[in-house]
């Protein structure tokens, strides 16, 4: 077992993690009863679920702790925003590297289809049923630097201002934390003028695709670099679709994968 949870959560990503969570404090004035389980066990666990996609229920007791208790610290660290928060010391160590490329940012959407629960509805190019759909703001590299979540309904353009908004202050090699890109590709989903005034009004230069103009039948010179990193994240099985009732645990399992993006970018760095 232990074999396999360093393999899943390596020492580097302990570290990063440990950084995160919050303290537990497990007292018992009158004694006796289990131990608690290991942390880097149950995140181990959760990685297992993110990436082989298996439901809880079907978690190998090889990692120790059982599914029910990998999923109610799943359902707690989710509620404290545990995951957004690994994924914002992964992009402070990259920022801090130079190897976030703020020079030109690409946003896009992804839809997938769901069960049921908040954030869903009916998917205009899946026949109407009922889906989710994932927002997402990378760097010129790929990296994600904002995620969102969404009805299947909800058009890509409503997504554009919450997503640069929500872009955290990075830690840059030299001066002071970055949050805006220089430049944002996108495609005709976003065309729209209201948009473009927005962006000019922060300073954001805008390469939005016109409908009407130009052709359909190429991703751009540029605008490759998101579809890229949607399917990076869908080598995070469990987003292949949303069995998630709560919107949080959802959003929870995106930023797992974003956060297992990063780690994998950081680490080619150190052991370069």
């Amino acid at each position: 077992m232990a074999d396999l949870v360093e393999r899943l959560v390596p020492d580097e990503l302990w570290v990063l993690f440990r950084r995160v969570v919050p303290p537990t404090e497990v007292i018992r004035p009158q004694g006796g009863g289990r131990r608690r389980s290991g942390d880097r066990e149950a995140l181990a666990a959760i990685i297992f679920v993110a990436t082989s996609g298996c439901t809880w229920r079907q978690l190998p007791p090889v990692f120790g702790p059982a599914w029910q208790t990998v999923y109610r610290r799943f359902a707690q660290w989710s509620q404290e925003r545990v995951w957004a928060r690994l994924y914002r010391v992964i992009l402070d160590e990259l920022g801090a590297r130079g190897e976030l490329d703020w020079s030109r940012c690409a946003i896009d959407s992804v839809s997938l289809r769901a069960a049921k629960g908040p954030l869903t509805g009916p998917n205009p190019t899946d026949r109407g049923k009922p889906g989710s759909k994932i927002h997402l703001i990378c760097d010129r590299n790929g990296l994600p630097l904002s995620l969102g979540i969404s009805g299947a309904n909800m058009h890509d353009s409503l997504g554009l201002e919450p997503l640069v908004c929500g872009i955290p202050p990075i830690r840059s090699r030299r001066g002071p934390r970055r949050r805006r890109p220089a430049k944002l590709h996108a495609d005709k989903g976003y065309d729209y003028d209201h948009l473009r005034r927005w962006l000019r009004e922060r300073g954001i230069r805008h390469r939005i695709a016109r409908k009407g103009v130009e052709s359909s039948q190429r991703l751009g010179r540029h605008r490759w670099v998101v579809e890229r990193t949607v399917s990076w994240l869908a080598g995070c099985r469990r987003l292949h679709r949303r069995y998630e009732r709560k919107a949080e645990h959802f959003l929870a399992f995106v930023g797992i994968a974003a956060a297992l993006i990063g780690y994998r970018r950081l680490t080619a760095l150190l052991t370069a």
